[in-house]
This record gives structure tokens, C-alpha cells and sequence, in this order.
């Protein structure tokens, strides 16, 4: 249980920086998606602001086409953010499961895609790590992206990347 209010029932991702969690919420009796920063990370200053910086970031952005989130915070010096559950399979898993999209459904996809991330651009937030994996189908096929973890600010004053460095995923980056 984190933060006396959030029961883990499943891990449904993992990465570099934190983990994944179908939780439910005993206060609203829901299903959210928990994220928690790994252990490793939680000593390092650079990594618990990025974190926390995920989550205000993407708490501003209001779109069907953006995972929501619902809360942020620290329960037993775990870091954690909370964000709507996606019902629904990581586009890659579709893919693996089903081979390739049709091109209506691709097409479909993609520009539901690019619509949240202009809003994102929009309200001075770019990505970086847009990838299939990153990307929630719900049991309609409605797609969410998820995963702001490497976002930058357009704000260059408040962005966190060191000149020189390079953050994403390599089979996707440009």
C-alpha cells in the first residue's frame, strides 16, 4: 500500500527510472496507474526533481489524446506519481500481437497521437521519447501517450538536460 491509500495489484511496466502499477485507489474505489521511482534513484536529487517535474508538468496538460494525472507524492521515501488507468495494451504490443495496422487504423493512430503531443508543443512541452511503447490503446483503440519522464520545457531558463546530453530511446530518437 503507498501512501495508506493506494493498494498495488499489478506491475505493468518498467524502465530505466520507475515502475509501473495497476493500484487501486481506496479513497475513490478506482483503478489508477502508479508510478513509483525506483529505490536507486531515490537518494539522487537530479533524479527525484525530474520526477517531480514529470508530474507538474504533465498535470497541466488537459487533452483525450494525454494520460491524466491525478496525483503526486512521497509515502515511505518512495516518490510516486498517479495517473488515469489505461485499460487497454501499449501500441507495440498490439503490433507484436497482431502484425501491422491497416492503414486507416495506422493513420488513425498517429494523427490522434500528434494531436496531444501539438498540445503538449503548445503549451511548451516537447516529448522526447515518442515511441510505440509510450503510446495507450484502450479497449476502443483510443490512443493516450503516456510517459513525460524526459519531457523538455521550451523554457530552456527551466529544462533539465545538461548541453551536450542525450536522452530517449535509441531505436527511436532523431
Amino acid at each position: 500500500r503507498i501512501a495508506d491509500r493506494y493498494e498495488l495489484e499489478e506491475l505493468v511496466g518498467t524502465g530505466g527510472m520507475s515502475s509501473v502499477y495497476r493500484a487501486r485507489d481506496r479513497l475513490l474505489d478506482r483503478h489508477v496507474a502508479l508510478k513509483v521511482l525506483h529505490p536507486r534513484h531515490a537518494e539522487d536529487d537530479d533524479y527525484v526533481e525530474r520526477f517531480r517535474r514529470e508530474a507538474r508538468t504533465v498535470a497541466r496538460l488537459s487533452h483525450p489524446n494525454i494520460v491524466t494525472v491525478i496525483d503526486r507524492g512521497e509515502s515511505d521515501g518512495n516518490q510516486f506519481i498517479v495517473f488515469e488507468y489505461v485499460d487497454g495494451e501499449t501500441l507495440d504490443r498490439l503490433v507484436a500481437r497482431r502484425g501491422a495496422l491497416g492503414v486507416d487504423e495506422a493513420l488513425a493512430i498517429a494523427i490522434a497521437v500528434a494531436r496531444g503531443l501539438a498540445f503538449a508543443h503548445q503549451n511548451g512541452l516537447v516529448h522526447r521519447d515518442v515511441k510505440p511503447h509510450n503510446i495507450l490503446l484502450n479497449g476502443d483503440g483510443h490512443p493516450k501517450v503516456t510517459d513525460f519522464g524526459i519531457a523538455r520545457s521550451l523554457d530552456v531558463k527551466h529544462g533539465m538536460t545538461q548541453s551536450g546530453t542525450v536522452l530517449g530511446t535509441s531505436n527511436y530518437i532523431a
